[in-house]
């Protein structure tokens, strides 16, 4: 009898040890092989984009105003901003630091893969330290706003990206107490981070070479001493760009719209104005802030800023552009050169500039500037 009751109790402790085992190698099992894999993803925010503003033109030419508006390739294509060097094109970059700058560049480092729409940059588990802290995913996501917002500012040759579709993924998997974390950026699954006027590869090589061709001819245009260069350029833009007040024009907020299509924006007049300036070898910048107008009206406004004989000068030439008015003859040369290469003393007068290109951004700087005229 107690022999029998012996074997039962033993039985069921056996029984017991072999299910413990089951459910403790299982969660070892789970544990190590990172079953579960924790994902979030982050997108950037509109980022200098202004709401457009009907731009009018009165009887007067002292009374001009002008609206504005709010950003492995098979095949072989000249790239654009070839002939750009870092201290001239990369202003906002030597403002980043830490995870903003690895980011920023890695897209660099990936420029050209960009015009395939679809193709992701890894990242992998370079941010661990910034992820192991409470706090480290929602800091990641403002360090990629702040790469992104600096990337876009300082390569105005990208016209095809649009990087509100633009997305950095962060996948979080924890393997036998170990976690780590794959992060990438990416457009939406199945989805593209072209901007839908040039939703395909061929139609950007097409773009491209254009904008190369008319690039090229402006160059080789240019001589004498930079202050002639930038006046050149300045002169080109406005004689041959019509201000697009339907802002429906292909390319209406880039360069495209600008050297191509002839209609643009405020962003157009002034992406342009910096990528001919920089392919000069001219350090030129985009500023954007308020600027208001002879009626009174304040709008949301882009420019330029350029430096020059060692001073950096301001210059808009949206609004420099003579409108058509009237019988159709456009108003005198002396509005033509109002924001050339002007001082703060006269900037500032109709001019508000906005140091945070998205809602709780990052604060950039912009260079000094002279307060005279040239």
């Amino acid at each position: 009898m107690n022999n029998k009751f012996t074997t039962i109790i033993l039985t069921i402790i056996l029984i017991a040890l072999i299910i413990g085992g089951i459910i403790l190698g299982g969660a070892i099992y789970n544990d190590f092989m990172g079953t579960g894999t924790d994902d979030e993803v982050y997108k950037i925010g509109n980022i200098a984009t202004e709401e457009p503003v009907q731009k009018k033109s009165t009887e007067t030419a002292a009374n001009i105003t002008q609206g504005i508006s709010t950003g492995n390739i098979e095949k072989e294509e000249t790239n654009l901003s070839s002939n750009q060097d870092n201290s001239i094109s990369r202003y906002f970059y030597e403002q980043l630091a830490g995870n903003s700058k690895i980011i920023y560049d890695k897209l660099l480092e990936n420029k050209n893969n960009l015009k395939q729409g679809n193709y992701k940059i890894e990242l992998k588990n370079t941010f661990k330290d910034t992820l192991s802290q409470e706090d480290g995913k929602d800091q990641l996501g403002k360090d990629y706003q702040t790469a992104i917002e600096a990337f876009i500012h300082d390569n105005p040759e990208l016209f095809y990206i649009d990087v509100n579709k633009m997305y950095l993924n962060i996948e979080t998997t924890t393997k036998f107490l170990r976690t780590t974390n794959n992060v990438y950026i990416s457009a939406a699954n199945g989805g593209t981070y072209l901007s839908n006027e040039f939703p395909t590869t061929d139609q950007i090589v097409v773009a491209i070479n254009q904008i190369e061709t008319v690039k090229n001819n402006i160059l080789n245009s240019l001589s004498g001493t930079d202050y002639e260069k930038i006046m050149k350029i300045h002169d080109y833009l406005i004689d041959n760009i019509e201000y697009d007040s339907s802002y429906q024009a292909v390319g209406s907020y880039n360069i495209y719209g600008a050297l191509i299509g002839g209609k643009c924006v405020c962003e157009g007049y002034s992406k342009s104005l910096k990528y001919l300036a920089n392919e000069a070898g001219i350090k030129c910048e985009i500023m954007q802030g308020t600027a208001t107008n002879s009626t009174g009206q304040t709008e949301s406004h882009a420019w330029n800023c350029a430096k020059i004989d060692g001073i950096w000068y301001e210059i808009d030439p949206t609004w420099d552009d003579p409108i058509i008015i009237g019988d159709g003859y456009k108003t005198s040369n002396i509005f033509k050169y109002k924001y050339f290469l002007k001082g703060t003393n006269s900037f500032e007068k109709d001019h508000t500039l906005a140091y945070q290109f998205s809602e709780n951004g990052k604060s950039f700087e912009y260079p000094i500037i002279s307060k005279r005229d040239y």
